[in-house]
């Protein structure tokens, strides 16, 4: 099923890889940096069509429009038509095709696209994880010698304090962080050994259900900032990580002030 679903979802980026945004309609959903354009649209749409053409008793979970579904039990695909809106609504081309098939609510199948690149990683539970057909691992590098990606969490603005007194502590402790605004691709770049590790305090979960596989395919980690298994049924925080940065995340954050104990959990 990865040869038909990597046609599929590269069919899909063609079409964000040829946007002309001088004429994009960009519509504001539910607050400041919450966008959508009629080419999340029709990337969910196409998706859908060709989805339930290769697997009729799929269900579907999306994050736009009509088409935005429910997560069923049995098959169930979850999509985001592109993750990174506001920086693909603005040119800034750093946006991904996320696309997971899920199991009776386990994620089996993973695949992230970044059109502008053409770079596809991809990965089946119990098969590897890999970039364009080439195998990835996670990085073995402690914090120390890593780089840190995070996401702001932008839809939910009470969280900014949060976010960035973790920033700060973890680039005290590391080579240096990245804000990149495509949590899929971040994943994706801790699961290829680029960076070393990801965290955002609110994900939907269309960004993040095509990471577990891949990352953990690769040999990384993946759970919310309290180290519990991801739910698909509702938002969730996110930590990402090679083995030995998620290692050395919990013995950093152990030091922490207790201004931490809600974010991270009491360790």
């Amino acid at each position: 099923m990865i040869k038909e679903l990597s046609a599929i979802i590269k069919s899909a980026g063609d079409i964000v890889r040829t946007a002309n945004m001088d004429i994009a309609k960009v519509e504001e959903k539910s607050g400041p940096g919450n966008f959508v354009t009629q080419y999340d649209v029709a990337v969910q749409d196409f998706l859908f069509k060709e989805l339930q053409r290769l697997l009729p008793e799929a269900g579907f979970l999306g994050e736009e429009g009509e088409q935005a579904g429910v997560l069923t039990d049995g098959y169930c695909f979850i999509v985001d038509p592109i993750d990174g809106t506001a920086n693909f609504a603005r040119n800034y081309r750093h946006s991904a095709i996320s696309l997971g098939l899920a199991l009776n609510r386990k994620m089996i199948v993973g695949l992230v696209y970044n059109p502008y690149l053409d770079e596809l990683f991809y990965a089946e539970a119990g098969k590897g994880a890999f970039l364009n057909d080439r195998p990835i691992v996670s990085s073995n590098k402690g914090l120390k010698e890593g780089i840190v990606l995070f996401g702001t969490s932008p839809y939910n603005r009470e969280k900014t304090d949060e976010t960035f007194l973790l920033a700060k502590r973890l680039y005290e402790h590391s080579l240096d962080v990245r804000r990149s605004g495509s949590a899929a691709l971040d994943i994706c770049y801790v699961a290829s050994g680029r960076c070393e590790l990801y965290y955002e305090l609110v994900l939907s979960p269309w960004d993040f259900a095509a990471a577990p596989v891949i990352i953990g395919e690769a040999g990384g980690l993946i759970t919310t900032l309290q180290g519990d298994a991801l739910q698909l049924d509702k938002k969730n925080s996110v930590l990402a990580a090679g083995s030995n940065a998620y290692r050395d995340f919990w013995n950093i954050c152990s030091r922490t002030p207790k201004a931490y104990g809600d974010l991270i959990g009491e360790q």
